[in-house]
């Protein structure tokens, strides 16, 4: 294991700016899908993944404007303008399915590509598709994409998760959210980015 150290005999002073989580910024980004209003965040860690992530969502209709260190998100309810190109951003991370939950709750419908740039391997997506159809969504997965409907919005329900996922329980929180009615997810993860959602 590689190792840093810091020999004196100086003692460290000074101020560091950290960045927010990564695994925290990229459903917030996802969120902002959700809003009819400005959204903005701040401390956006600037790494390829968040980079990807609003390259996506700038393809989906979001403009997105710097204003210092934070990031300006002015979400547009327009039908999809999404170009080709908006798959292969979709391929390269894994988180990019994120934005599966507030499309469908948002506009009715969503068509996002399978998504890919895990390192650990193949992860299913099961469970945010079997959430979505436990509120209603109509689903229907192809080689390399996934359409996802619910043209008379989605309502709430109760779903039970068969196996905790942090990424499924961001997908139905943010979906659930918009729905009518009340929804009850049992069995999700509870990993702390969560809570930041």
């Amino acid at each position: 294991m590689n190792t840093l150290s810091i020999l004196g005999p100086q003692r460290l002073v000074g101020t560091v700016h950290v960045a927010g989580a990564k695994n925290a910024a990229l459903p917030a980004l996802a969120a902002t899908l959700l809003a009819s209003e400005a959204v903005t965040l701040e401390r956006i860690p600037r790494v390829t993944d968040t980079a990807t992530m609003l390259d996506l969502l700038t393809c989906l209709g979001v403009e997105v404007r710097r204003e210092g260190e934070a990031d300006c998100l002015v979400p547009s309810v327009e039908p999809d303008r999404f170009a080709t190109w908006g798959f292969e951003l979709m391929r390269r991370i894994r988180a990019s399915i994120l934005v599966l939950g507030p499309l469908v709750a948002r506009r009715g419908r969503a068509r996002v590509a399978l998504p890919g740039g895990c390192a650990i391997g193949t992860r299913p997506i099961d469970e945010h598709l079997r959430g979505l159809s436990a509120l209603g969504a109509e689903v229907r997965v192809g080689e390399s994409a996934v359409e996802v409907t619910a043209p008379g919005g989605l309502r709430g329900s109760r779903f039970r998760f068969s196996t905790p996922s942090v990424t499924a329980t961001e997908n139905l929180l943010m979906a659930a959210s918009l729905a009518r009615g009340t929804s009850i997810l049992e069995g999700c993860a509870q990993e702390p980015e969560i809570g930041d959602l």
